[in-house]
């Protein structure tokens, strides 16, 4: 009912392939994944979801059942499998094929328990499995080996959508797939609440036969506020500056970890970085403790970061997008006085 809509439809996807030519709008994430496992079951006939093992992708009742990083108190539903995060650090140094033989054995197991597929989803930074973006492509096999089961892949882009990678508008651009589905959100509205799904237009048919509708999705405030958004992000250069300015960042991270051995590993892309933190680097024991610490110490200097990973000892740093090369500088200031106290 409203150009505002239209406008801003046409202006995201022209940032996707061409296949993805068909936007849907909610107002989180958690709507939004939520719908794509509503549009995979009703189109695929399966029931069966793939998740990574520390996986988050909303806290709707049947996404949080899709949401193992919520904790042991939050059930995993039936038709749910998980599988490991492409780890090179702790698991195989070829993570990317670790990450296409354990996609295949789940769903081997899914189909000796009579669960069809529907669908592999994948938050394509694996942030809260810990931060990992090397091998970057392997996510192409890996729709490909979904798709021969029966089932899509939908790419979760709330969090590393929108330039943060810093090589891309959207994380699974890294890896030369095309989704069946990509869900955004967060960083699209600048704070404001707007979410979406972009999706292969015949991929709705099915769902299109019941009723859906969302009251407030893609309402012409929040797709005013998410154009500017992009609009911001090509004017001012901030998918290159996330590239500079992270490329900087993660070489200040390194010359710390020269002098301070509890830092293990540094990777990311952009301004999505993880700096796992051990107490050996021999036996890679998770400094826990230690990185609980440096989140809090941090905190009391009045930076703000927060802590991933099965262990809970994985930092993960996401600067602003307009982040500068004099922010990052304070950040390794800051971060070496915190370091020195540890």
């Amino acid at each position: 009912m409203h150009e505002n809509v239209l406008d801003y439809a046409e202006k995201l996807l022209s940032k996707f392939p061409s296949e993805l030519s068909h936007a849907m709008f909610t107002c989180t994430g958690s709507e939004a994944n939520d719908l794509a496992y509503r549009i995979c079951k009703a189109h695929t006939g399966g029931t069966g979801f793939i998740i990574t093992e520390l996986a988050y992708h909303g806290g709707t009742d049947v996404i949080a059942a899709l949401s193992p990083s919520l904790g042991e108190h939050v059930n995993l539903g039936e038709h749910v499998r998980t599988i490991p995060a492409p780890d090179s650090y702790r698991g195989d140094p070829d993570a990317g094929k670790a990450f296409i033989e354990n996609l295949k054995a789940v769903i081997a197991d899914m189909q000796r328990h009579g669960i069809k597929p529907a669908a592999l989803l994948v938050d394509t930074i694996f942030s809260s499995d810990g931060v990992f973006s090397s091998h970057a492509g392997f996510l192409k096999e890996a729709a490909e080996v979904i798709r021969a089961a029966g089932g899509l892949f939908i790419a979760d882009e709330v969090q590393a959508g929108f330039g943060r990678t810093g090589d891309a508008w959207f994380g699974f651009q890294r890896h030369d797939v095309v989704p069946d589905m990509v869900t955004i959100g967060k960083g699209m509205g600048g704070g404001h609440p707007i979410a979406g799904l972009v999706i292969k237009p015949e991929l709705v048919q099915e769902l299109g036969k019941s009723r859906y509708f969302n009251t407030f999705g893609g309402n012409p405030v929040s797709t005013a506020a998410a154009k500017a958004v992009m609009e911001v992000i090509e004017n001012e250069n901030l998918i290159e500056n996330a590239k500079n300015v992270g490329d900087y960042l993660q070489s200040g991270l390194r010359k710390l970890a020269e002098k301070y051995p509890v830092l293990g590993d540094i990777r990311g892309c952009g301004f999505f970085i993880g700096i796992e933190m051990v107490k050996n680097r021999e036996t890679l024991e998770p400094a826990t403790d230690e990185c609980a610490k440096a989140v809090n110490g941090l905190r009391q200097k009045r930076v703000l970061i927060s802590s991933a990973g099965p262990h809970a000892n994985v930092l993960k740093v996401r600067p602003p997008m307009c982040f500068s090369q004099e922010n990052a500088d304070l950040f390794l200031k800051t971060f070496e006085e915190v370091l020195a106290e540890i």
